[in-house]
Formats: C-alpha cells, sequence, structure tokens
C-alpha cells in the first residue's frame, strides 16, 4: 500500500493571527528601553525644573512600578537595567531608613572614600539619607548621569561594608549590596564612555 505525501503545512501570517497568547516580549522591552530612555535623556534635555521632581516621585504618584518591573530584567549594563537598580535603592531607603542609616553608619569608618562620594550628611540618620538618595535621583535630570550612577554605588558600597561588619545580614545580602555597588559603577564607567543605551 503507497502512502500519499503531503507537503507540511507553512503557517503564514493567519495562523500565528489565532495564536492567543501574553505580549510580545520584544515589543515590552523595547518600551520599556524607550521609557528609560526618555526619563535620562528627555528629562535632562528639559528645561522645565519641575521635571527633576516629577521624576523623583513617579515611583510613588504615577505607577512606574509596571515600567520598573519591566526593567528588573532588564541587563545591569543597560539604561533600563540602570534606572531598575536606582529606583530599587530609593525604595529599599524609603521603606526601612532605620536599617539603611545603621548600617550605612556602620560602614562609614571603614570606607572612608565611597562615603565621601555618596555625599551623606554626617551624622548620616534616617531623614538624611532619604535626603541623600532623593538628591541623587533628582540628579537624573539636572546633572551628569554618570555622576548619579557612581554616587549611587559608593553609597551601596558603604552599606555593603557596613553590612558585612554587623551580626544580622547574612553573607547573601552583603553581597547583594555589593553586586549592585559593582553594576552601579560598572554602568557609570559604560555612561562615562557614552556606550551606557
Amino acid at each position: 500500500m503507497s502512502r500519499q505525501h503531503h507537503r507540511p503545512m507553512t503557517p503564514g501570517a493567519g495562523f500565528f493571527a489565532e495564536i492567543v497568547g501574553g505580549t510580545d516580549p520584544a515589543l515590552v522591552t523595547e518600551a520599556a528601553d524607550r521609557a528609560a530612555h526618555l526619563l535620562v535623556r528627555g528629562a535632562r534635555e528639559s528645561a522645565d525644573a519641575a521635571v527633576a521632581d516629577r521624576l523623583l516621585h513617579l515611583a510613588d504618584t504615577e505607577g512606574i512600578e509596571t515600567i520598573a518591573e519591566v526593567w528588573s530584567g532588564a541587563p545591569a549594563d543597560s539604561l533600563a537595567g540602570a534606572l531598575w537598580r536606582l529606583f530599587l535603592l530609593r525604595s529599599w531607603v524609603h521603606a526601612e531608613p532605620v536599617a539603611v542609616a545603621r548600617e550605612f553608619e556602620a560602614g562609614r569608618s571603614r570606607a572612608q572614600v565611597a562615603r565621601v562620594v555618596a555625599g551623606v550628611a554626617d551624622p548620616p540618620g534616617p531623614e538624611q539619607l532619604r535626603s541623600m538618595v532623593d538628591e541623587v535621583l533628582r540628579g537624573i535630570t539636572s546633572s551628569d548621569f554618570a555622576d548619579v550612577l557612581l554616587r549611587a554605588a559608593a553609597f551601596a558600597r558603604v552599606v555593603a561594608t557596613g553590612r558585612a561588619h554587623l551580626a544580622e545580614p547574612s553573607e547573601a545580602e552583603v553581597r547583594r549590596m555589593l553586586v549592585l555597588s559593582e553594576q552601579l559603577e560598572a554602568a557609570g564607567h559604560s555612561e562615562l564612555a557614552h556606550r551606557l543605551q
């Protein structure tokens, strides 16, 4: 008995149109990258001084969490990835200012250069740390973005140093903060070299 051979069906545009699925990941990534570009490059090019304050409070008032969630998957050496890390750092400082102040205090005498670069008031209480992190993020629109990244990296390094000398944080928590510092610093150097996209 001979079998007839048929050409396999070639799925065309109509076939794919019938597939029900989620949002195209490539489009989501593109939108997240575009939003990051507009927030950093577009904000800096704006002459409106209020842009800095709007950007600073975006996470609190305008639902940046959705975009930030998409940024969370972006590589650390990208604009979107750098913004994710900055907003993550700010959110943490605002959520746990007392713990942050304690960790920063424990690290500041051991990471002198980073403490100076971070620019935190002496002594660093919870309110001073909130002000510092807000000032750093305000710099996204008003100063060199590389400076913003390097100051945030220095702050995270002081905190990582402090965590390493306190009994409570685990080694994994210390390592996470150190990695955050290293990623922000690398992004800052990429920005200085005009390679941060």
